[in-house]
Protein backbone atom coordinates (compact mmCIF):
# COMPACT_ATOMS: atom_id res chain seq x y z
CA UNK A 1 0.00 0.00 0.00
CA UNK A 2 1.29 3.43 -0.97
CA UNK A 3 0.63 5.16 2.36
CA UNK A 4 2.22 2.39 4.36
CA UNK A 5 5.39 2.50 2.25
CA UNK A 6 6.10 5.93 3.74
CA UNK A 7 6.42 4.22 7.10
CA UNK A 8 8.74 1.49 5.78
CA UNK A 9 11.63 3.76 4.75
CA UNK A 10 14.75 3.15 6.84
CA UNK A 11 15.71 6.84 6.77
CA UNK A 12 12.30 8.06 7.96
CA UNK A 13 11.15 7.78 11.57
CA UNK A 14 7.60 6.31 11.43
CA UNK A 15 6.41 8.79 14.06
CA UNK A 16 7.55 11.74 11.93
CA UNK A 17 6.28 10.39 8.59
CA UNK A 18 2.78 11.93 8.91
CA UNK A 19 4.29 15.31 9.78
CA UNK A 20 6.67 15.17 6.82
CA UNK A 21 3.88 14.11 4.47
CA UNK A 22 1.66 16.96 5.72
CA UNK A 23 4.43 19.52 5.23
CA UNK A 24 5.23 18.31 1.72
CA UNK A 25 1.52 18.26 0.80
CA UNK A 26 1.14 21.84 2.05
CA UNK A 27 4.22 22.87 0.07
CA UNK A 28 2.87 21.13 -3.03
CA UNK A 29 -0.53 22.78 -2.66
CA UNK A 30 1.07 26.19 -2.20
CA UNK A 31 3.36 25.81 -5.19
CA UNK A 32 0.49 24.56 -7.37
CA UNK A 33 -1.51 27.68 -6.45
CA UNK A 34 1.51 29.89 -7.21
CA UNK A 35 2.10 28.04 -10.48
CA UNK A 36 -1.53 28.65 -11.43
CA UNK A 37 -1.11 32.34 -10.63
CA UNK A 38 2.04 32.35 -12.75
CA UNK A 39 0.18 30.78 -15.66
CA UNK A 40 -2.56 33.38 -15.33
CA UNK A 41 -0.04 36.22 -15.21
CA UNK A 42 1.80 34.84 -18.23
CA UNK A 43 -1.43 34.48 -20.19
CA UNK A 44 -2.18 38.15 -19.51
CA UNK A 45 1.30 39.58 -20.09
CA UNK A 46 2.86 37.07 -22.48
CA UNK A 47 6.43 38.27 -21.94
CA UNK A 48 9.54 36.14 -21.65
CA UNK A 49 10.03 37.34 -18.08
CA UNK A 50 6.61 36.04 -17.02
CA UNK A 51 7.21 32.78 -18.87
CA UNK A 52 10.49 32.20 -17.04
CA UNK A 53 8.96 32.97 -13.65
CA UNK A 54 6.15 30.52 -14.46
CA UNK A 55 8.75 27.89 -15.36
CA UNK A 56 10.46 28.48 -12.00
CA UNK A 57 7.15 28.01 -10.20
CA UNK A 58 6.59 24.81 -12.18
CA UNK A 59 10.01 23.58 -11.08
CA UNK A 60 8.98 24.16 -7.47
CA UNK A 61 5.93 21.97 -8.06
CA UNK A 62 8.23 19.32 -9.51
CA UNK A 63 10.45 19.53 -6.45
CA UNK A 64 7.45 18.83 -4.20
CA UNK A 65 6.47 15.87 -6.37
CA UNK A 66 10.00 14.46 -6.06
CA UNK A 67 9.79 14.89 -2.28
CA UNK A 68 6.48 13.06 -2.06
CA UNK A 69 7.80 10.32 -4.32
CA UNK A 70 10.76 9.86 -2.01
CA UNK A 71 8.63 9.67 1.12
CA UNK A 72 6.42 7.03 -0.49
CA UNK A 73 9.41 5.02 -1.69
CA UNK A 74 8.82 5.70 -5.40
CA UNK A 75 11.94 7.85 -5.87
CA UNK A 76 15.25 6.49 -4.55
CA UNK A 77 17.20 8.81 -2.25
CA UNK A 78 20.02 9.21 -4.79
CA UNK A 79 17.58 10.30 -7.50
CA UNK A 80 15.88 12.56 -4.95
CA UNK A 81 19.15 14.38 -4.25
CA UNK A 82 20.18 14.60 -7.90
CA UNK A 83 16.76 15.88 -8.97
CA UNK A 84 16.45 18.26 -6.02
CA UNK A 85 19.85 19.87 -6.52
CA UNK A 86 19.34 20.06 -10.29
CA UNK A 87 16.01 21.81 -9.77
CA UNK A 88 17.60 24.18 -7.23
CA UNK A 89 20.34 25.03 -9.74
CA UNK A 90 17.84 25.63 -12.55
CA UNK A 91 15.72 27.85 -10.32
CA UNK A 92 18.73 29.91 -9.22
CA UNK A 93 20.05 30.35 -12.77
CA UNK A 94 16.63 31.28 -14.13
CA UNK A 95 15.88 33.81 -11.38
CA UNK A 96 19.33 35.40 -11.75
CA UNK A 97 18.83 35.62 -15.52
CA UNK A 98 15.42 37.27 -15.10
CA UNK A 99 16.86 39.76 -12.59
CA UNK A 100 19.80 40.50 -14.87
CA UNK A 101 17.51 41.04 -17.86
CA UNK A 102 15.09 43.25 -15.92
CA UNK A 103 17.34 46.31 -15.97
CA UNK A 104 17.83 48.60 -18.92
CA UNK A 105 20.87 48.17 -21.14
CA UNK A 106 22.54 51.23 -19.64
CA UNK A 107 21.95 49.92 -16.10
CA UNK A 108 23.38 46.51 -17.02
CA UNK A 109 26.59 47.90 -18.45
CA UNK A 110 27.37 50.67 -15.97
CA UNK A 111 30.01 49.87 -13.39
CA UNK A 112 29.14 52.30 -10.63
CA UNK A 113 28.17 55.91 -10.09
Amino acid sequence: MLVLSAFDNAWLNPQLAPVLIAIILLAAAGTVVLFGAGLLAYSRRGTTRYLLITVVLGLLVGRSVVGLGTVFGLVPMTVHHLAGHTIDFLIAVTVLYVVYQSGTKTERYSFGD
